[in-house]
């Protein structure tokens, strides 16, 4: 293949990873770039390498043949090549951006120093060096504060506890992982953080973050109360990132904008993963990004019928604590509307919390909390989007071990 056909792949996350791998099964080799020092790896499990349960090289991902580290600074849509920091330059027949995203960091007092960069003990934790940085700096008895109680910010606050730090969880909602989860599963989350010893303040705004010579001595509340830290953790979102995308000219409103063939605004430019919005959705999420990978490899193999049409993902979580592992799910809309039918199976004793919704005599959304036997059967209900059958069978879905 020549360089004015070679496809090039902007990102070693999951999404670039998977296309490049299925390119080269399907015969059409690609190169990967990616500006990480480390191999490629799966994000996803970055906050069980933080827990201590696995170790940087069992999350690895199998990397394709031809692999590139640089950092791509810009992208000549003329001369169809990328630029690199090296002053080097990649010509490419088709280039895909799967960039993922950047941590959000609020716009907290003292959250940079004068250089631009965090104050010594203030991490975000979205790279594996985040992860290693804070796996240095925690210790049994180290003050952590993780701003944030969303998948991130629960993730992160029962990594750190299972570590030995005493934990405390900011955030600004009424209750942990609105997106995902009702206030009943909420509170079950809530109940499995408690019970690590994580102390929990929802409804709860940080202002700012109190520095003394360059490192974090504490994290000021809205209402002025402190919080001593050694460690503060932000995990406040991610959002997408457009940098080269924007730069050269593409359409990237709140995203990189892509149709059915993933094709952003230059017909030889496409965009795959947490960069990614297609049809006005931005999905941030694993499940759609190797869906995505899975249809743009078919369609650069040369598979003129390949299209993406959207995912229909779930969410889910294992929070391994002391006492086993804890298992969440949540897909669709896990709140009910007026005229919705709602089912609900919950065992305080035992802490699992069952639920779906129905609209229309179709599966519109639910959420699982501990057993998760049945949560296959449901997401194939969900996905499927057909009308259920009559019968009664909103109890035979909760009940009956569909295989997860």
């Amino acid at each position: 293949m020549t360089s004015n056909e070679r496809v090039v792949v902007i990102g070693t996350g999951l999404a670039g990873v998977r296309l490049a791998r299925r390119l080269g099964e399907l015969g059409t080799p690609a190169l990967l770039i990616g500006e990480e020092e480390h191999r490629p790896y799966n994000r996803v499990l970055l906050a069980e390498v933080l827990a201590g349960r696995y170790s940087p090289e069992v999350i690895a991902l199998p990397a394709p043949a031809d692999v590139r580290r640089a950092r791509v600074t810009g992208i000549d849509r003329g001369g169809r090549a990328v630029l690199c920091a090296d002053g080097s330059r990649i010509a490419y027949g088709r280039l895909v951006l799967a960039t993922g995203s950047n941590p959000v960091l609020p716009p907290l007092r003292g959250l940079f120093t004068g250089g631009g960069e965090l104050p010594e003990g203030v991490h975000a934790f979205r790279t594996m060096d985040d992860c290693l940085g804070l796996s240095k700096a925690v210790r049994p008895g180290v003050r952590a504060v993780v701003v944030g109680g969303g998948l991130l910010g629960v993730s992160a606050a029962r990594a750190l506890a299972l570590r030995g730090a005493q934990v405390v969880l900011a955030q600004q909602s009424e209750r942990l992982m609105e997106r995902q989860l009702d206030p009943v599963a909420s509170r079950l989350v809530l109940r499995h953080l408690t019970d690590l010893g994580v102390e929990v303040h929802t409804e709860c705004r940080v202002r700012d973050v109190r520095c003394a010579g360059g490192a974090v001595r504490s994290v000021e509340l809205a209402d002025g109360y402190a919080l001593d830290a050694d460690l503060v953790v932000v995990a406040c979102g991610v959002h997408p990132r457009t940098g080269l995308a924007r730069a050269a000219g593409l359409d990237a409103r709140r995203g990189v904008v892509v149709d059915d063939e993933l094709r952003t605004s230059d017909p030889y430019i496409h965009a795959i993963g947490d960069c990614a919005r297609h049809d006005g959705v931005l999905y941030g999420l694993a499940a759609p990004a190797l869906e995505q990978a899975e249809v743009l490899a078919r369609l650069l193999a040369g598979d003129p019928a390949a299209r993406y049409t959207g995912t229909r993902s779930l969410t889910r979580l294992t929070l391994t604590g002391r006492d086993g592992p804890f298992d969440l799910a949540a897909f669709g809309e896990t709140e009910a509307l007026p005229g919705d039918d709602v089912v609900q199976l919950a065992d305080a004793t035992r802490g699992t919390y069952r639920k779906v919704v129905v609209r229309d005599d179709r599966l519109v959304g639910g959420v699982l909390v501990g057993e998760l036997g049945t949560v296959g059967a449901l997401a194939r209900a969900w996905e499927g989007a057909e009308p259920l059958p009559a019968g009664g069978p909103l109890l035979h879905l909760l009940t009956n071990d569909g295989g997860s």
